[in-house]
Parts: structure tokens; C-alpha cells; sequence
């Protein structure tokens, strides 16, 4: 029998698993998703998020509280009846007592391999310690942050020229998959729980715009990782000639000089160890381009230097 469930998300992140529960017949009875925010190119019209743009498609009702601490909202998420609450990058934290309200529970999908990076930006943090693999996790939702009992898990390996979107998208896909399969076994009865590990706890705190300056004194790796960590957002950044660049993608290079030099005409750039080759950049108030068709309008020599 298919599960009667709500889904609780918002981001692009969160799309495929509500695509693959419906998909495989689980009954959505609503959707609960951050309200429309100001957007579009005058920043005057309401933009719904991607999960309400897929449950309208879909036909699914869509309810935007701006709390869930109220007994009001209590009462209306209670009166949905659901077997199990799917959680997906919703935003807003759960209440006990709305944890408290479905048959079996409320379920989230996180993206870090718990409980290295709970909190908000898990998939940069991975990328930017230079970690070697990232994956995602279905665990049985309760107070705390990411604290909840772990049920199923899968892992992915994180290369050097992975970016943060690179590496969202495929957890997005992975995370899908495994939650429909762990909604298969919560039907069945056999999901089964283990409690987290207090060994490697990290905390993967909301990325600061403060953090976005590339700093070239550090070894090429860290400073790749850190370019690939914050792409394509907020974007790590450096100034060239006072005015300001984003770095979106780079690979590995040979060559040394002095930290944040341009060592030849292909954007080869010295950091403390190593260097670093740019692939893709962003001038101020400019669209996204590759590095070639950059230096034909830009010609940058060796010698000069970003900052």
C-alpha cells in the first residue's frame, strides 16, 4: 500500500524527491514550502519556490506558514492525517509536537554523511575541507540538528573538479532514490534505525559572503577547493586590475611565482603552493564565461596579478 505523506521542502534540491515519491505512487497529501519571495528582473513579483512551481503541476495542495509553533498550525498539519512527513531542505525547524503528529514519524534527507557536517551547507563544507567523499542520509527526524537516528545512506566521491552545483545535483538524484526506497521499507516495516555516532560530529555552518575572497597564499588544492566550494554561489572571488572577478571553476596547474600572479596567457595563477589554471569566471555585473573567451576581450599577461 502506498504511504499517505506530506512533503516539507523548497530548494531545486528538493524537487526530485517529491517527483520520485509521486512517480512511485506514494499519496502526497500536501506540501508545506517557504512562501513566495520578491524576484524576478524589478525584484517586484512574487516568486513561488521551485517545490510549489513542481506540486501545482503536480495538482498537490501547497500550504506556506510562516510558523509551525502555533496551535493553529498544529491542528491543520494534524488534520492531514499523514502516515509520515518527508523532509527535504525545508528551511524551518520542526516543532516536537509536528514531529510528533504523523503515524511514523517525519523523515529527512540530508546531504553530508551524518554526523560529519549537520547544519546548513553541507555540500560546500564538504568540498571546501578538501573532503574525499560526500553522500546523503535518510534519518528519522527528532529536536535537534541533523541529531536523528540514521536509516539508510549512500556515498559519493568528491573529485577535485567537482563543484558545489556539480555535486548538489548528483546528491539531488541520489537523495531521491534513496528516500523512495526508504519510504518502501517504512511501508513495509522494515526501515530499520540506528542511533548517531558522537565521534566526527562537524557543523556545516551558512556560508558568509565574508568568506568568498580567495586568499592565493594557501597551497593550489585548498585554494581550488575553495573556489569549488563556493560555485556558483555567493562565488569566490578576487580583484584583477581593481576590478572584482569570480572564480567559478579552475583545475590543478604547474608553475610557482609570487601568491596571486598570472604566470602566463591561459590564466595560470600562483598561490602559495603550486598553481592554480582558471576555466570559468565572472566579471562584476557580467555573465558567467570560459576563460578563453574572456582573455579575447580581456587580454591578461603574464605578470599581472589578482588580488
Amino acid at each position: 500500500m502506498p504511504l499517505r505523506l506530506i512533503f516539507m521542502g523548497t530548494p531545486d534540491f528538493s524537487v526530485p524527491t517529491l517527483l520520485e515519491l509521486v512517480a512511485h505512487g506514494h499519496e502526497i497529501v500536501a506540501v508545506y514550502t517557504r512562501a513566495p519571495k520578491p524576484g524576478g528582473r524589478r525584484g517586484l513579483q512574487l516568486q513561488p519556490t521551485p517545490v510549489e512551481e513542481a506540486a501545482r503541476k503536480l495538482g498537490i495542495p501547497v500550504l506556506t506558514p510562516k510558523t509551525l509553533k502555533t496551535q493553529e498550525a498544529l491542528d491543520e498539519f494534524s488534520a492531514l492525517d499523514a502516515d509520515a512527513a518527508v523532509v527535504v531542505a525545508y528551511g524551518m525547524i520542526l516543532p516536537q509536537a509536528i514531529l510528533d503528529a504523523p503515524k511514523l514519524g517525519c523523515y529527512n534527507l540530508h546531504a553530508s554523511l551524518l554526523p560529519r557536517w549537520r547544519g546548513a551547507a553541507p555540500i560546500n563544507r564538504a568540498i571546501m575541507a578538501g573532503d574525499a567523499e560526500s553522500g546523503v542520509m535518510v534519518m528519522k527526524m527528532d529536536a535537534g540538528l541533523d541529531t536523528g537516528d540514521v536509516a539508510m545512506a549512500e556515498r559519493l566521491a568528491i573529485s577535485d573538479n567537482m563543484t558545489a552545483l556539480d555535486l548538489h545535483d548528483r546528491l539531488s538524484r541520489l537523495g531521491a532514490d534513496l528516500m523512495v526506497r526508504a519510504m518502501a521499507a517504512l511501508d513495509r516495516g522494515g526501515l530499520q534505525l540506528r542511533k548517531q555516532s558522537e565521534d566526527g560530529v562537524t557543523y556545516a555552518a551558512k556560508i558568509d559572503k565574508a568568506e568568498a575572497r580567495i586568499d592565493w597564499s594557501k597551497p593550489a588544492r585548498d585554494v581550488l577547493r575553495h573556489i569549488h566550494g563556493l560555485s556558483p554561489f555567493p562565488g569566490a572571488w578576487a580583484e584583477l586590475e581593481n576590478a572584482r572577478v569570480k572564480i567559478l571553476r579552475c583545475e590543478l596547474a604547474k608553475g610557482s611565482g609570487e601568491p596571486g600572479a598570472v604566470l602566463d596567457e591561459q590564466l595560470t595563477i600562483a598561490c602559495g603552493e603550486g598553481a592554480i589554471r582558471i576555466i570559468e569566471l565572472q566579471r562584476e555585473g557580467k555573465g558567467r564565461m570560459q576563460a578563453a573567451d574572456f582573455l579575447r576581450g580581456v587580454p591578461v599577461k603574464a605578470g599581472a596579478r589578482f588580488n
